[in-house]
């Protein structure tokens, strides 16, 4: 029997593509939890014109993102961190620190999307990679100094 995959599944194909699988497989598992269609003409056609509206959206989406990647890269914000002798910085600045940051200038960023080898326990500027979405990164530079 030959199906319409609505969503990536592994063993089988990626979304949109026509495979031929057993009725049985198609019929008591793939249609029910709505992972694929039966392959009927109106049903290609429904899901090439679904496709089509995704590339779209996902085509807006890419340059607004790249509007926000030319505004993030003007962005600096500033971690006041407590220091002792040498400059030795008491603690360290994190992605959540650095979100907070960020969303006190106006930009709402999870931690997850911000992207540290480790924690920053030295004084100075660093450029932060930010992830926007999409293969999207965004950077921004971070100043940490003494309290």
């Amino acid at each position: 029997m030959e199906i319409i995959l609505t969503q990536d599944i592994d063993t089988l194909g990626t979304t949109g593509q026509v495979v031929q699988v057993s009725p049985g497989y198609a019929r008591n598992y793939l249609f029910p939890k709505g992972w694929a269609l039966p392959a009927t003409a109106a049903n290609v056609k429904k899901v090439d014109e679904e496709s089509k509206r995704e590339e779209v959206r996902v085509a807006r989406q890419r340059s607004e993102l790249a509007k926000v990647v030319d505004k993030l890269r003007k962005v600096s914000v500033t971690a006041h961190v407590k220091v002792g002798d040498d400059d030795k910085v008491f603690g360290s600045v994190t992605t959540q620190t650095i979100a907070d940051l960020l969303a006190e200038k106006g930009y709402k960023f999870d931690r997850r999307d911000i992207s540290l080898e480790e924690p920053l326990k030295a004084l100075g500027q660093f450029d932060v990679e930010v992830k926007l979405g999409h293969g999207i990164v965004g950077m921004v530079q971070v100043w940490v100094v003494r309290e």
